[in-house]
């Protein structure tokens, strides 16, 4: 029986299963997409690329609510937060259309005699493993910049959102992209390692957790492929003593609570400052307690369910571990109802002996840190395996600014929560990845970087 299914979270019922592809079948689809790149791809124009691509940007965004519908379906996603995620994907492949021939061209480098340039080849066939909680977006990271530089691209999505697998896989196709180009996989982990081992895949991306990424790397470095990491993340959510509350409280429901917590950049560790703390809590209290949940195609509903059973699980129990290891807990419990709903909570007194202190926990949950000061702020935020994304509020730009540089992580924001957006650099460092994505960074991670040199 195949793995791939759609698993309506909403109500805990299965509505479509898919077959799961033969290994003759995908080696099949990998010679159709390495043959492509070697004869077509790579060799059209600019231009081509990007009617292809835009032509796909477009087709989203006329039927922005058809596809968000597919996102909710298929893992629980509250239809706006769907619509948003459809907007930005839009964006990205627009970003990538317009952008892609001046962030790839030629570069005259300083010799002293003679000439030298540096030129942008694509690789060949690209492997992405991605996963389900922003399950159009992700894709769109990948899959834009790989195929603007003329690579192409194969994908091993999420077994639970085979919808979108299939419905993202058919933008390019009636765009124009031939055969080839985008190809979407229904695959076992077993095949995806066979995958990897051919020498037509030339480059591999996964975004996910630590425990798949560490798997994926080891593969792709075994077989010498090149590759980067979009992993886990315990964001830090720094509020120091003269931040704007009122500010400070709108960033922190939408930067740990947006859908469900299941976010790698949440906001999910809230180091805030002895003198704030005991009124931030009150307050992030009475804001989860204003909460709708229900059925996530209904507007007037602000929380749907976990995406899955599994996924239910395990914040339960990370929850339930957290409290037997000493934390304080509010909320946080299931909701006794049809599907796999879990109630917003705040967790304190989770101290460095607590089973919960190091790991991320993908839920709805916060966890919230009294310090005394900036330095203990900034020491607790890089105690942390992972350096993915954070956060700090300061009435104070330049505090911010600094603050922002003492954080190890690949990316920093001051009064507002970590973001995304097409044109800034997206990625981590420590065990929260390599590699990056989005903006012109993006599209350099899988070309040639090629030096021609001339006497």
């Amino acid at each position: 029986m195949s793995a791939y299914k759609t698993l309506n979270p909403a109500t805990g019922k299965t509505e479509k299963t898919f077959p799961s592809l033969s290994d003759r079948d995908m080696y099949a689809k990998l010679d159709k997409a390495h043959g492509l790149w070697r004869d077509d791809w790579q060799h059209r124009s600019f231009a081509d690329r990007s009617r292809i691509v835009k032509g796909a940007a477009d087709a989203l965004l006329r039927d922005k609510e058809k596809h968000a519908r597919i996102i909710t379906t298929d893992m629980g996603k509250v239809l706006s937060e769907a619509v948003r995620e459809i907007e930005l994907t839009a964006a990205i492949l627009t970003y990538y259309a317009e952008n892609a021939e001046e962030f790839l061209a030629p570069r005259e480098l300083p010799v002293e005699k003679g000439k030298a340039k540096l030129i942008n080849q694509p690789l060949g066939v690209i492997y992405c493993v991605e996963p389900w909680n922003f399950p159009y977006y992700q894709l769109a990271r990948v899959a834009a910049p790989n195929l603007m530089a003329g690579n192409t691209v194969m994908v091993k999505h999420a077994e639970s959102v085979p919808q979108c697998a299939l419905a993202f896989e058919a933008l390019f196709r009636d765009a124009g992209a031939p055969e080839g180009a985008y190809t979407n996989l229904f695959i076992s982990n077993d095949q995806s390692e066979k995958l990897i081992e051919k020498p037509e895949i030339r480059g591999v991306a996964l975004t996910g957790s630590e425990r798949a990424g560490s798997a994926v790397a080891a593969q792709a470095g075994k077989a010498l492929k090149k590759s980067t990491m979009e992993l886990g993340g315990t964001d830090a959510f720094i509020v120091l003593e003269d931040a704007d509350l009122d500010k400070v409280m709108q960033c922190a429901v939408t930067g740990r609570m947006g859908n469900n917590g299941q976010v790698c950049t949440a906001a999910k560790r809230m180091i805030v400052h002895e003198s704030l703390a005991d009124t931030f809590i009150e307050r992030l209290k009475a804001e989860i307690s204003k909460f709708r949940y229900g059925d996530p195609l209904d507007p007037n509903v602000t929380h749907g369910p976990m995406s899955s059973e599994g996924a239910l699980k395990r914040a339960l129990e990370q929850v339930d571990r957290a409290v037997k290891g000493g934390a304080k807990l509010v909320g946080g419990k299931k909701l006794e109802r049809e599907g796999f709903f879990m109630e917003a909570g705040i967790l304190t007194n989770v101290t460095r002996d607590n089973p919960l202190f190091y790991e991320e926990i993908f839920g709805p949950v916060a966890t919230i840190h009294r310090v005394k000061s900036e330095d203990e702020a900034i020491a607790l935020a890089n105690d942390s395996p992972y350096g993915l994304g954070g956060s700090v509020y300061t009435r104070d730009i330049e505090r911010g600014l600094r603050v922002a540089e003492k954080v190890e992580t690949g990316m920093m924001y001051v009064n507002m929560v970590t973001a995304t957006q097409p044109d800034l650099p997206f990625g981590g460092i420590k065990n929260s990845g390599y590699g990056r994505e989005l903006s012109s960074l993006g599209i350099e991670e899988f070309v040639n970087r090629k030096l021609i040199r001339v006497a």
